[in-house]
């Protein structure tokens, strides 16, 4: 199933992503796209919180560390692909060891890895600007256990 959201604040965005999480059942993937500023860590911040994440001031973008692992109800891995510079870089970090029935996986910039997801069946979520506070959400393949 396919739908567009239009969130107009980042406190929308983080609920929206709570409604999300708080559905999920474990063995979820979501590739996750948009450029800078368009939501998207608010969104994983939001989808973490509804899984069950313990802390939820953990929950950042891991630019430098490139996967966080935030403890809950669920496994979530939290992936940044920002700074990989290739594939080969993406693989290296074990993508396949962390998906598991009890894991959900968030890859941020997944435009960076796409080759190496593409086959993989995930959740596409795709966010735009659409005003100053504004954000356009289309999420793409969801499951239909999942439901806004």
């Amino acid at each position: 199933m396919d739908l567009t959201v239009t969130s107009k604040s980042p406190d929308e965005t983080v609920e929206l992503g709570r409604r999300i999480g708080s559905q999920l059942r474990g063995g979820e993937v979501f590739a996750i796209y948009g450029p800078l500023g368009s939501g998207k860590t608010h969104l994983i911040k939001g989808i973490a919180a509804g899984a069950g994440a313990e802390d939820l001031r953990s929950v950042t973008s891991p630019t430098f560390v490139i996967v966080n692992e935030y403890k809950g109800r669920l496994d979530i891995y939290h992936i940044d692909a920002y700074r990989l510079k290739s594939l080969a870089e993406f693989e290296m970090l074990g993508f396949d060891d962390l998906c598991y029935p009890q894991s959900v996986v968030l890859i941020e910039w997944a435009d960076k890895i796409e080759a190496a997801i593409r086959n993989i069946g995930c959740i596409r979520i795709e966010l735009a600007h659409a005003g100053v506070h504004s954000r356009t959400i289309c999420l793409r393949n969801l499951p239909v256990h999942i439901t806004l």
